[in-house]
């Protein structure tokens, strides 16, 4: 007989530390794979992971807000609204000829294997965790336009505003990388074929290479962008201390005529 399981990952709006996690929600985690920890009681896990996702595997809703709740998460019991999350139903059907079946619907196992059900997690969890970048880039996109524009003129402040933005890019391309850690599959896999087939598959159906790539490739035009729009700025101060500079030695050259013409 097929029994379900709900599965919610939900991107936090605010950063937590790991201990502070298992602080406020009285629990202790431990080490899953990669950048995944987590904590099982009975038949319910809880499932943390370093790029600020909390994964709930068959927890009811309301459990799920009270600990929302207690993270003094706002709005914790319409976080749909409020939060970046992605949900996947999980059923179990001991009849299964295969060890597991993905579809873009639903997830079937033969069994509920921690070691799978913290594989899914992870990959929601890396697929919620690209959607917060996806999201914070279009806002950079948005603000890249009106920053070029800066260009026409020049001054300190602005071209101050365009270092910062670059900083903001090199933060979310670093991030990207090392937090989310989608170059590379958690080295367990290798020693587990029927665990693999789950991740590539998982991986492959949310995506995840594609947008990675897609994310990527905005990024790195943004850079360039920002690279010239600096260039440019530079150049322009380049511009400006040589018109001072210029000015210094008019000025010099007039002072000293005066006090010539003066003797």
């Amino acid at each position: 007989m097929a029994t379900s399981y709900s599965l919610v990952s939900i991107s936090l709006p605010t950063p937590f530390a790991k201990h502070e996690i298992e602080t406020l929600l009285d629990c202790s985690f431990k080490k899953g794979i990669e950048k995944a920890f987590f904590m099982q009681y009975r038949d319910t896990f809880l499932v943390y992971t370093q790029f600020n996702v909390l994964t709930f595997i068959n927890w009811e809703k309301e459990a799920i807000h009270k600990a929302l709740l207690k993270l003094g998460i706002n709005n914790a019991d319409s976080f749909e609204q409020h939060t970046i999350f992605q949900d996947y139903p999980i059923l179990i059907e001991p009849d299964l000829e295969v060890t597991c079946k993905v579809s873009n619907e639903q997830i079937i196992l033969k069994e509920p294997l921690s070691l799978y059900l913290i594989i899914i997690a992870l990959v929601i969890s890396q697929s919620v965790g690209l959607e917060k970048y996806e999201q914070d880039l279009d806002v950079h996109f948005a603000k890249s336009q009106q920053l070029l524009d800066l260009t026409q003129s020049y001054s300190l402040l602005k071209r101050s505003k365009l270092i910062e933005f670059a900083r903001n890019l090199t933060a979310i391309q670093h991030g990207m990388v090392s937090d989310l850690f989608l170059l590379d599959k958690p080295n367990i896999l290798w020693d587990n074929e029927e665990a693999e087939k789950l991740y590539n598959r998982l991986s492959s159906i949310l995506e995840l290479k594609d947008r990675f790539e897609i994310v990527e490739h905005k990024l790195t035009n943004l850079k360039d962008d920002i690279s010239m729009a600096l260039d440019m700025f530079n150049h322009k101060h380049s511009e400006f201390l040589e018109w001072i500079i210029i000015g210094l030695i008019g000025f010099e050259i007039v002072m000293g005529l005066i006090e010539f013409f003066k003797h």
